[in-house]
């Protein structure tokens, strides 16, 4: 159902801090000219813990109406409150997104049972499920075990997997039948080398052509093709990552004229060093003029 390249897309904000609506347009527009399958909005590229559910809910619909006919929607609908979740994801259902990103509920951590109660009660109100491990941010790991069974639910269709492991991809591939989408731009290749279908990235705010070329070379079985972009890409894929996501790609896409470089505290703009940075591998790649 969700195979190739999505973008996880930012919530751009004006200056005054509120959600800059036509900015979200042009950047779905931008997004869909480049050829990528769908998007995801606020998950953690869309800052989503800054948004109150008001605003959560106009980022759906608005991601839902411009999108339509054009892109798949997977909305970020997750919480560490299973109510919470369900209650975002029924939102979510009756906007008409095709999908759910549910992440891993964090700082509760709940167990794995717990884990396997909270995913089914969100997939049981029939929308697809893509479960997100992150243990880096939610310091609970998805097992493999419980992806295995989770996949047995009707509505749970895949999983992305940002736990920075090629090695789970296989182990999870081994145990049952669900996509895998890789969460990390840097291991998007060598996940789909051993069986993972895409990505949802967040190099393809910055570049989705080159993002969905990779990955539907990769999907065609167009390797030399798909490795040349990961080479030549691979310093963006680092660079946005050199502070928190999503500081550097917000950065990256005032620095393209796209939206304002404009954050919800307790995010901050990007360091001088790491802005210099950043900037020099936008202009070795031509993305930018020095």
């Amino acid at each position: 159902m969700f195979t190739g390249a999505y973008t996880a897309i930012a919530t751009p904000f004006r200056a005054d801090g509120s959600f800059d609506e036509e900015a979200f347009r042009a950047l779905i527009d931008r997004q869909a000219e480049a050829g990528v399958d769908g998007i995801v909005p606020v998950g953690t590229t869309g800052e989503s813990p800054t948004l109150g559910m008001r605003e959560h809910a106009r980022v759906v619909e608005l991601a839902v109406e411009a999108c339509r006919g054009r892109l798949k929607v997977i909305a970020g609908t997750g919480a560490n409150s299973t109510s919470e979740a369900i209650e975002l994801t029924q939102h979510a259902l009756e906007a008409g997104t095709d999908g759910t990103l549910q992440v891993t509920p964090y700082y509760n951590k709940p167990m794995q049972k717990g884990l396997i109660a909270h995913f089914s009660a969100v997939a049981d109100l029939g929308l697809p499920v893509v479960l997100y491990n992150v243990p880096g941010r939610t310091s609970r790991e998805i097992a493999v075990e419980t992806v295995a069974e989770l996949a047995g639910h009707p509505h749970i269709v895949a999983v992305k997997d940002a736990g920075g492991s090629v090695e789970r991809v296989s182990k999870t591939l081994a145990r049952c039948a669900i996509t895998v989408l890789s969460g990390d731009d840097a291991l998007t290749l060598p996940m789909m080398a051993v069986g993972a279908q895409g990505v949802i990235s967040v190099a393809s705010n910055v570049i989705p052509g080159a993002v969905g070329r990779m990955v539907h070379a990769a999907l065609d079985g167009k390797w030399p093709e798909a490795c040349e972009l990961h080479r030549r890409y691979y310093p963006l894929f680092e660079a946005l990552f050199f502070e928190t996501n999503p500081i550097p790609v917000k950065a990256a896409l005032a620095m393209l004229g796209c939206i304002e470089e404009t954050y919800r505290l307790p995010l901050t703009p990007m360091a001088a060093d790491t802005r210099r940075a950043l900037r020099n591998v936008m202009v070795n790649l031509e993305l930018i003029d020095r």
